[in-house]
């Protein structure tokens, strides 16, 4: 039976299967197990074919290739990934527009991945029903200068702004939804299928950061093909496997100018006649998204803390 793993729990995996309103819990084959590779075997998204066994369980006998993941750097390695989320059909970044304050170098880290892995991708202001309290719009001050790059939600769990186009944009797709703790994702899936209802995460006064809800990626059916992966806050977004050399092309912004400057393999950092410093210049390149470019490219260790 074909179907599609909507959540792991350890060595077991729960499968929907195609065409029956029902899941199956199954493990893997020994020969599944007993391959070496440098990524999970299995992983929440995949398209698998199992087994029924006499005890009403199941066992998985063969993983459908992948089209992309959604994946990041496993621990204390560098050539070993952990996926988050497989087969996803684009990702939807969720950010605060306060409680927790927004960091954008942090969102400039998760759009780097997500182009990595060429994951198209959409931007969701939350908690905008908190604008009101603030003397300026901090949507428009800090978040301008993405939404002439990326399609940017603005919405509201609690006043409904903004979901019933969300909703549109996710529908007979698979969604990958990420970003730091405490920005209301758990809230945001709740409006979406409030059949289905999930915990919901403080902000810790201490910190100011998100307490996680959620301990694993997991897979809400929304009806008509329309799939939901709640993912974890992600803590540390290790980023030291990407070339710096590559760096540039995964600024969506840069890449007409790119291939213009005067040296072929120009860092645009401080090389005379650079196309992209050129086009900061003159305001076609957000500056600020530059300077988070210029932050990478010149440090050591591409790495962040997120969450």
């Amino acid at each position: 039976m074909r179907g599609l793993v909507t959540r792991a729990h350890g060595l077991w995996f729960e499968v929907a299967l195609d065409g029956q309103n029902r899941s199956i819990i199954a493990t893997l084959r020994g020969q599944l197990k007993r391959r070496r590779q440098k990524t999970d075997i299995v992983a929440v998204g995949d398209r698998v074919w199992v087994g029924e066994l006499p005890d009403g369980e199941g066992a998985i006998e063969y993983v459908e290739p992948r089209i992309r993941v959604l994946a990041r750097t496993a621990r204390h390695t560098r050539d070993t990934e952990q996926i988050v989320l497989a087969n996803p059909d684009q990702v939807l970044f969720v950010f605060a527009v306060r409680e927790p304050t927004p960091h954008v170098r942090m969102l400039d880290r998760f759009l780097i991945l997500a182009e990595l892995q060429d994951i198209p991708i959409r931007i969701a202001i939350s908690k905008m029903d908190l604008v009101e309290t603030t003397s300026d719009s901090c949507a428009d001050r800090v978040f301008a200068s993405y939404e002439g790059i990326y399609p940017v939600h603005r919405i509201s769990a609690v006043t409904g702004e903004g979901l019933p186009e969300l909703r549109a944009t996710l529908e007979g797709r698979i969604t990958a939804v990420a970003g730091p703790s405490g920005v209301g994702k758990s809230s945001l899936l709740n409006a979406l299928d409030p059949d289905t209802a999930r915990d919901v995460g403080a902000i810790s006064l201490a910190t100011g950061k998100g307490r996680h809800t959620t301990i694993g990626t997991r897979l809400h059916d929304l009806g008509n093909g329309t799939y939901v992966a709640d993912t974890p806050g992600i803590r540390a977004l290790a980023m030291s496997a990407i070339p710096s050399d590559r760096l540039d092309w995964l600024y969506r912004e840069f890449r007409p100018f790119l291939g213009g400057c005067f040296y072929p393999d120009c860092t645009h950092v401080h090389e005379p006649g650079c196309d992209v410093r050129e086009a900061v210049e003159r305001g076609n390149i957000p500056l600020d998204r530059y300077e988070s470019y210029r932050a990478l490219r010149t440090g050591d260790e591409l790495a962040e803390e997120v969450g």
